[in-house]
């Protein structure tokens, strides 16, 4: 297969999604969001396994990779709807942190614009002894920016879903059409040792 073809295709769509899901994670861990943690760790494994299916030409490993595109977009709506509080869902919950703790989406205070507010906690001093108050001057609420990353994420997963599938067909064609015409019919062995014997007779008689 060429260079432009939808085996090469896929190869780049992988590797975006690679650099896309890596960037996310950064920001996940950051906000110590637990279960977009583990989904995006589960996902740059099945996208490298995706990756060197398409490189190694492993239909196997590519068909994996597609099933979980379809799974890796269900979960992204999932995300949007958390975001937009969809279907009684709420942002401020602690779902996304598996209830361990109360933090947010690190977007959530360092939004482009925006300006955290603290204050002094009378009584307390040392390292600890800003409170937290409100952020303000956000040029785009973080729900936005969330929406924005898992609208992407779900456009890549996409489209890299039906080159899955075309490239998974092109293979399965160039094996089928290979075992056609004999690619892995012993025939021709036999029928290459078959000369030598037969002269090995016309030696003997004569």
């Amino acid at each position: 297969m060429g260079c432009c073809t939808g085996r090469c295709t896929l190869i780049f769509l992988c590797t975006l999604q690679l650099l896309a899901a890596l960037e996310r994670q950064v920001f996940d861990f950051l906000g110590y969001q637990w279960a977009p943690i583990l989904a995006n760790f589960l996902h740059i494994i099945i996208v490298i396994l995706g990756l060197f299916g398409t490189i190694q030409y492993r239909p196997r490993y590519i068909v994996v990779y597609a099933i979980w595109t379809a799974v890796w977009v269900t979960w992204n709506i999932f995300i949007i709807c958390f975001y937009l509080e969809v279907g009684g869902l709420s942002k401020d919950s602690e779902l996304l942190t598996f209830n361990i703790s109360r933090h947010q989406s690190w977007w959530s205070e360092n939004g482009p614009g925006c300006v955290r507010k603290e204050a002094s906690m009378s009584g307390i001093t040392g390292l600890d002894s800003h409170s937290y108050i409100s952020v303000i001057g956000c040029a785009l609420e973080y729900r936005y920016i969330e929406v924005m990353h898992s609208s992407f994420q779900i456009l890549i997963a996409l489209v890299g879903f039906v080159y899955a599938c075309y490239v998974v067909s092109v293979f399965t064609e160039e094996e089928d059409s290979f075992d056609f015409i004999g690619g892995f019919d012993p025939f021709p062995l036999y029928h290459v040792n078959e000369k030598p014997t037969n002269l090995l007779f016309k030696q003997t008689y004569l």
